[in-house]
């Protein structure tokens, strides 16, 4: 199940969300078919973009987060609605690079950090809002926060992780991001921070207890009072109409070429990889 668990310091100068996404992670795996040290890129984002789409709060609206950090793996492109539900694609699935000195996939390395993180915040009414801010790593946590320190101007902390098992199937995957509210003392954030360092890597809490674990080790000592459980999936929006609608846009010399082609017409969706046929008669 993934879950997504938000929590507030009894002191109120603390917030934090937890995300367990083994199944959202290995869903997109399998759709993908990615390569272990893509799986780890694409889940990470895919977490840390669940966890801010949750916090929308309007019905309908959606977050739309890009990474281009120039690496093999190409952009990483993710869409959540308002209920934390996403789906995503990367452009080169098959990418790979070599593991880094620890033994660890170097997700900074297939991802790149010569180029942007971008936040699209679309509530449906007139320009949505776009943030963006340089990577710092390309290993996603760190340029998440990078992101909320500069184009938010919010003091966080995130971890995010995905464990790949030897048949490439996701053992472990998810994380938090941890807020400080305003009028916190300086103290907070030395007891936040030591906590995150005893808390260590997230995907070996999760695997053990899941993400109340993981919320209660960041939080440990704070007394949080959880706010929020909420589940949440991988979830395309994709339809045969919406496709069609989208083939009939295109420029009318397009589709008459099509049409006298007289073959059918093929179409992919890249988040889901559903595939779609509309005969010629259809293109009208």
């Amino acid at each position: 199940m993934n879950q997504i668990i938000k929590a507030i310091s009894a002191d109120g100068f603390v917030s934090i969300s937890v995300i367990d996404s083994k199944e959202l992670a290995d869903c997109a795996r399998n759709i993908h078919n990615t390569t272990p040290v893509v799986t780890a890129a694409l889940g990470r984002t895919l977490a840390a973009s669940s966890i801010i789409g949750s916090s929308l709060k309007k019905p309908g609206a959606s977050l739309t987060v890009r990474i281009d950090g120039g690496g093999p793996a190409g952009s990483i492109i993710v869409v959540s609605d308002d209920e934390g539900n996403v789906r995503g694609y990367v452009a080169n699935p098959l990418a790979d690079v070599p593991k880094r000195d620890d033994g660890k996939l170097d997700v900074g390395g297939v991802v790149g950090k010569d180029g942007m993180l971008s936040v699209i915040r679309d509530f449906g009414e007139k320009e949505p809002y776009t943030g963006a801010t340089a990577l710092v790593s390309g290993e996603i946590a760190e340029d998440f926060a990078a992101y909320f320190a500069a184009s938010e101007q919010v003091p966080t902390a995130c971890a995010f992780g995905v464990l790949v098992d030897r048949d490439r199937t996701v053992l472990a995957a998810g994380g938090y991001i941890v807020q400080l509210l305003p009028g916190a003392p300086e103290h907070v954030i030395d007891d936040v921070e030591r906590n995150v360092a005893q808390t260590g890597a997230v995907t070996d809490v999760l695997k053990q207890g899941g993400a109340q674990a993981l919320m209660e080790s960041v939080m440990s000592g704070f007394f949080p009072k959880i706010l929020e459980i909420q589940e949440v999936s991988y979830k395309c929006t994709c339809s045969r109409e919406r496709f069609l609608a989208a083939v009939l846009s295109l420029d009318k010399s397009e589709i008459e070429d099509m049409k006298q082609k007289g073959e059918p017409i093929e179409v992919c969706c890249q988040f889901c990889d559903a595939k779609y046929l509309f005969e010629p008669d259809e293109l009208v």
